[in-house]
């Protein structure tokens, strides 16, 4: 099962996980990062990486976001693949521990 990214990243787009992904299955948005379902190799590398915990294995995904697991498979199909680690968004300090973000998503 992959892994998905929750709405914890959303305003923050931490990219520590990215260097440890042996698949590059990450994928970039304007204000967060999503896994491709279809490279992601559950290898389970990235989980203690993000600073936010936004990374689940599917199974694991809570029922209040159950819904961002459609989400990451529909994003991963538009947005660029990253591999390297970039610097957080300017105020991801101020918005990681901010709960209910999927409003704030950028497509």
């Amino acid at each position: 099962m992959p892994h998905v990214v929750l709405e914890s990243c959303i305003r923050c787009r931490y990219t520590d996980c990215v260097d440890v992904c042996p698949v590059d299955c990450f994928r970039e948005g304007p204000n967060m990062l999503v896994i491709d379902p279809d490279e992601c190799i559950d290898c389970a590398v990235c989980i203690p990486e993000c600073p936010v915990e936004a990374i689940k294995a599917e199974e694991d995904v809570p029922p209040e976001q159950q819904q961002l697991i459609a989400l990451n498979a529909e994003l991963a199909r538009s947005w660029p693949s990253i591999t390297r680690t970039k610097d957080p968004l300017p105020d991801a300090e101020q918005w990681k521990d901010e709960p209910d973000k999927l409003q704030y998503l950028e497509r």
